[in-house]
């Protein structure tokens, strides 16, 4: 699903583009565009297996309409399955090649894809994070929302259907607020951190230990010592450390792993949201539903149904 940006917008009674599992139903064009590539696509309803190329730039894909079971893996590697529905996002961080697969459940089954001018999105990093932007990266995430997104997205569909004539001045604002969102809730550590009055946070390598190992005990109580005895560290050094490196406590940190996953059960499961506060360590409904509301604004069950 590269995108393969025509010289000028294409109507959908004008699919003149089609290749084997997609018809291009309109593309961004001109000066207004220099920043972002942008175009939605049909997308075929069963694609069995897609080589998509090695990308220089972030790419998001937005889900027009439609939902299928959807599959992607590194080369050789296992899939990874993800149900996908109208208002999902893909987020794909510059990187090498990778698979995908889908089988479309409901149609039409239509997406938006957009690619973000490097120079930009490395503006952004530089903007938030100062001297440390060469140590985090931008993160790949699967079937999510974002409410935000979701709202420059709408815009840029309404200056697609302008063609020639969209405005810069909407378009480019729109590129450089994503840049920065995207700068500030999808990158992750990827190297040492510098404060400059403190020295160096906590190695790439290690942050990611930890983090994973978060990421794969939701359900246990957080547990200080054990993380940073992982880190061969003593406690309070080891939660200076993860602090100046993350900008979170490893509670806090903890607490919004396990808030991601609910708000992921919530809207691509059909538990209860008893069974979901016990999935992610909550043995207590209310102090759940408390934190869920404290990290997002909602209940559980409010969310939920907002999906």
């Amino acid at each position: 699903m590269q995108p393969n940006i025509a010289s000028e917008l294409v109507a959908s009674s004008e699919r003149v583009e089609r290749d084997d599992v997609s018809a291009l139903l309109a593309v961004g064009a001109g000066p207004a565009w220099k920043d972002l590539q942008v175009e939605t696509r049909e997308l075929a309803p069963t694609e069995t297996g897609r080589i998509i190329p090695e990308n220089t730039e972030p790419q998001i894909v937005w889900m027009l309409s439609g939902s299928a079971r959807f599959d992607e893996r590194e080369i050789g590697g296992n899939w990874l399955r993800t149900d996908i529905e109208k208002g999902d996002f893909f987020l794909t961080a510059p990187g090498p090649s990778y698979e995908l697969r889908w089988k479309a459940t409901s149609l039409p089954y239509r997406a938006m894809l957009v690619s973000l001018a490097l120079p930009v999105f490395g503006r952004a990093m530089r903007d938030v994070f100062g001297e440390d932007a060469g140590a985090l990266a931008l993160r790949d995430i699967s079937g999510f929302r974002d409410d935000l997104m979701s709202s420059l997205m709408k815009q840029l569909l309404v200056e697609l259907e302008l063609s020639h004539r969209a405005s810069p001045l909407v378009v480019q604002g729109v590129a450089q607020i994503l840049a920065v969102h995207l700068a500030r809730n999808y990158t992750v550590v990827s190297g040492p951190m510098r404060d400059r009055k403190r020295g160096l946070g906590l190695p790439g390598f290690k942050i990611r230990k930890i983090t994973e190992l978060m990421s794969g005990n939701l359900a246990a109580d957080f547990c200080l010592a054990r993380f940073a005895r992982e880190a061969d560290m003593s406690e309070f050094h080891f939660s200076r450390m993860f602090k100046r490196t993350t900008g979170r406590s490893p509670s806090q940190y903890f607490i919004g792993l396990k808030v991601e996953r609910a708000r992921n059960l919530l809207r691509t499961t059909r538990k209860s949201i008893i069974e979901i506060g016990l999935e992610v360590g909550y043995t207590n409904p209310s102090h759940f539903a408390q934190v869920f509301r404290r990290e997002t604004g909602l209940s559980p069950g409010s969310y939920r149904r907002a999906g």
